[in-house]
């Protein structure tokens, strides 16, 4: 698949929320796009408005598992691999903690191989919940959090940890040319009424007719951001120079 001059990008988890957005984009912008998900939180619908485009490829896979042959060893010419794959809800990750886990590990692992085979630059989207329940306000890059490796979040927030480790690992390693981004509260359309996340809760109990349900006190605060905003700081995050070797938090500064 030798496509000169043209942006040949792997999106994980493009049939999710954030990564069917993505999608979109890129192929806008002219990209031959090649989406792999597992369909645990991703879905078909997500996908209908584009799945026709000649420039844009689907594979069901889990990146658990080892990568059809085919997209593996130079033949398949990758310029980017946005790497989205993994449950991002509580209520989805804390389903299947194990298999969380191992997306994150096994996972990322497999991608940054592949980025290492290709010459691909790859972008991993971390998460805010690596600073756990943090003692700052707001969370600064360099903040270490005060994260559980025991708690019932500790599937995602260690093992997005564990990403970021192995990440950097293989960026220091001259293995692959890294970009991390810590994402925090995405709305938008395609997100899952089931998502379980404020914005969800309160939009679905709204339009259901509920009483809209609030935790605790109603002090918390969340940073918070429209999905065509944190796709268009995924793409440029991918494309910059200045984010080498250091996270990236994406989200909202107010």
């Amino acid at each position: 698949m030798k496509r000169q001059n043209q942006k040949i990008a792997l999106v994980t988890g493009g049939a999710g929320f954030i990564g069917s957005n993505l999608c979109e984009r890129l192929l806008g912008e002219g990209a031959h796009v090649i989406c792999v998900d597992n369909f645990q939180t991703g879905r078909a619908e997500n996908l209908r408005s584009f799945e026709d485009e000649p420039r844009f490829e689907f594979v069901e896979h889990d990146v658990i598992d080892n990568l059809p042959q085919w997209l593996r060893g130079g033949r398949t010419n990758f310029t980017h691999i946005y790497h989205l794959a993994c449950a991002a809800s509580p209520p989805h990750y804390q389903a299947d903690p194990e298999h969380t886990m191992l997306t994150n590990v096994l996972g990322t692992r497999n991608l940054l191989r592949l980025a290492e085979e290709t010459g691909a630059r790859l972008l991993l989207t971390s998460t805010s919940e690596v600073y756990g329940d943090p003692e700052m306000h707001p969370q600064k890059e360099d903040y270490r959090g005060a994260v559980s490796c025991t708690g019932p979040r500790a599937c995602y927030d260690e093992g997005k940890r564990a990403a970021e480790t192995l990440a950097f690992d293989f960026l220091r390693g001259h293995r692959a040319d890294v970009r991390i981004a810590r994402i925090f509260n995405t709305y938008g359309p395609k997100m899952r009424c089931d998502d379980g996340r404020v914005v969800s809760n309160v939009v679905c109990q709204a339009l259901s007719g509920k009483d809209i349900t609030i935790y605790g006190d109603g002090s918390q605060t969340r940073s918070f951001c429209f999905v065509s905003d944190m796709v268009e700081a995924l793409s440029r995050l991918m494309d910059s120079d200045r984010a080498v070797g250091r996270p990236v938090n994406l989200g909202n500064p107010n």
